[in-house]
C-alpha cells in the first residue's frame, strides 16, 4: 500500500497536523491546532477538511474558536456551562468566510479549503483553538489526541501517530524576540489515490496538425458502461433524470471519465512548436474549483510560456522528465464548470515551448505527455500504439525510405558481383 503514498514529483508531499499548547488551566490547556498542505499540487477544496481524533482520556472542549465541532456529544451535569463539545471522538470543520469577529482566529474561516504549497503558500494553512478540559492538574501527564483523521474532502489519507516534538517556536515584536509554546504534539497524513478512488478519475486524448486521427482516451478508463441499458451507470446526452445519486452524474462516453484532457500539437515553428491543451468536464453535478495540471514531459525545460493558465515549474529529482505545473488565473478561469444537457465544461490554453534542437522530434511519439495529472491524480494515457503518426511524406518515414533503398542498392550491387 505504501507505493500508493508515494509520489516521485513530490516525494515529501503531506498535511501535517500539530498540537501547540500555549496556555494552561486549572484542569486543562489552550492549544492552537493548525494544519498545513505541503503537498506541492494536490490542494483541499469545498466541502473542505474535517479532522477528528480520539481522546486519550476523558477530555472535553469547553471552547473553540476559528472552527466547529460537528457534534455536542452528551455533557455531564457536573458544570455550570455546557461544554462546545464532550463527545470522545470529535470532529472538527473550518468555519465560513463570513463567520463572526468573536468566532475567528488567524488563519481560520476559509470553509476548509486548503491551496496547494506550490500555487499559493499562504492559503495552504488553517488553524483554530481550543480550549480542553476534564483534566487533573499533573500537566506532565496530559496525553496526545489517538488515531487522527483526516477527510479532504473524501477518504485517501492516513494520519500517522501524533507524537511529540520539539516546541513551536515563533517571532514576535517585529522579528525581535522568539517565544515558544510549553508543548508540541504532530502528526503526519499521507494521501493514497488508491485509497481516494478504486477508478481513475480523468484519461487523455491526443491530436496533432499532421494527422487526420484523433487518440481518444483508453476505452472503460475509469469504468465501464452497464450493459444494461435501462440501468443508471452514466447520462445520456439531453437526458438528465432526477434523484440519481451524484457518482452516477457522469456523461456516457466510452471512457465513462468525469474529466478528460486533450492534448493537441498545433503548430511547429524553427525555434518553438505549440500545443493546445484542453481540460473538459463530464461531470453533471460537479464544478471544480482551483483546479490544476501537471504535464511531463521531457521539452518542457528550455521555456514554457501557458498562455491562458499560470504556470510554474516542479522540481524533479530523480524524474527523468521535466515536470510543469498549471492552474487557472484568478477571475477567469479558476473554476471548471460542471457539464449541462448542451456541452460540457471545458478550460483551454495553448502552451508555447522552445526548441531543444539536440532532442526535438516529431517521430515516434515523442511531442506527446509522458503522463498528466488532474489535481494530483494520474490520468489515464492512451498506449503509444495508437498515438498518431506523422503522415508518409514525414521526415520521419523519408528517412526510412532512404534508409531502405540504400540497403537494397548494396545487396542489389553485391548480388550482381557474385
Amino acid at each position: 500500500m505504501e507505493t500508493y503514498c508515494y509520489d516521485p514529483l513530490d516525494p515529501n508531499g503531506n498535511i501535517t497536523v500539530t498540537f501547540d499548547i500555549f496556555k494552561y488551566n486549572n484542569d486543562g490547556y489552550v492549544a492552537r491546532v493548525s494544519i498545513r498542505n505541503y503537498h506541492q499540487y494536490r490542494h483541499v477544496e469545498r466541502p473542505g477538511w474535517k479532522l477528528g481524533w480520539w481522546w486519550a482520556r476523558e477530555e472535553v472542549i469547553l471552547a473553540i474558536s476559528g472552527g466547529v465541532a460537528t457534534k455536542q456529544g452528551e455533557c455531564k451535569a457536573s458544570t455550570d456551562e455546557k461544554p462546545h463539545c464532550c463527545s470522545p471522538d470529535p470532529e472538527v470543520v473550518d468555519l465560513a468566510p463570513d463567520a463572526t469577529t468573536d468566532s475567528r482566529t488567524d488563519g481560520c474561516c476559509h470553509d476548509g479549503v486548503l491551496a496547494a504549497w506550490a500555487i499559493d503558500p499562504p492559503m495552504s494553512y488553517s488553524s483554530f483553538e481550543i480550549t480542553v478540559g476534564n483534566l487533573d492538574q499533573n500537566r506532565t501527564g496530559y496525553l496526545a489526541p489517538l488515531n487522527l483523521t483526516l477527510t479532504a474532502p473524501g477518504p485517501g489519507y492516513t494520519c500517522g501517530p501524533v507524537r511529540e516534538a520539539p516546541p513551536t517556536v515563533s517571532s514576535v515584536v517585529g522579528g525581535r524576540r522568539e517565544e515558544q509554546v510549553f508543548r508540541t504534539w504532530k502528526s503526519e497524513c499521507t494521501y493514497s489515490s488508491y485509497l481516494s478512488s478504486k477508478t481513475p478519475v480523468c484519461c487523455v486524448s491526443l491530436s496533432t496538425f499532421y494527422s487526420p486521427d484523433i487518440t481518444p482516451c483508453p476505452s472503460c478508463s475509469c469504468g465501464c458502461r452497464i450493459a444494461d441499458q435501462s440501468a443508471n451507470s452514466c447520462i445520456s446526452e439531453g437526458a438528465i433524470p432526477s434523484n440519481i445519486p451524484e457518482a452516477e452524474l457522469v456523461k456516457c462516453t466510452d471512457h465513462m471519465c468525469p474529466l478528460r484532457i486533450h492534448w493537441h500539437i498545433k503548430n511547429n515553428y524553427v525555434t518553438h512548436w505549440k500545443v493546445k491543451l484542453t481540460v473538459s468536464n463530464y461531470h453533471y453535478g460537479r464544478n471544480y474549483s482551483n483546479w490544476n495540471v501537471v504535464v511531463q514531459h521531457p521539452g518542457l525545460g528550455r521555456s514554457l510560456a501557458a498562455l491562458g493558465f499560470n504556470s510554474t515549474m516542479l522540481p524533479t529529482t530523480g524524474v527523468p522528465e521535466d515536470a510543469a505545473l498549471l492552474w487557472g488565473k484568478a477571475f477567469y478561469n479558476t473554476m471548471l464548470l460542471q457539464a449541462d444537457e448542451y456541452e460540457v465544461g471545458s478550460v483551454t490554453t495553448d502552451l508555447l515551448l522552445q526548441k531543444d534542437a539536440n532532442s526535438f522530434t516529431l517521430s515516434n511519439g515523442w511531442g506527446f505527455p509522458r503522463r498528466i495529472y488532474f489535481n494530483g491524480e494520474n490520468c489515464q494515457m492512451p498506449l503509444p500504439d495508437a498515438y498518431p503518426r506523422l503522415p508518409n511524406g514525414g521526415p520521419g518515414r523519408r528517412r526510412g525510405l532512404f534508409l531502405l533503398i540504400t540497403l537494397l542498392y548494396f545487396t542489389c550491387t553485391m548480388c550482381l558481383g557474385c
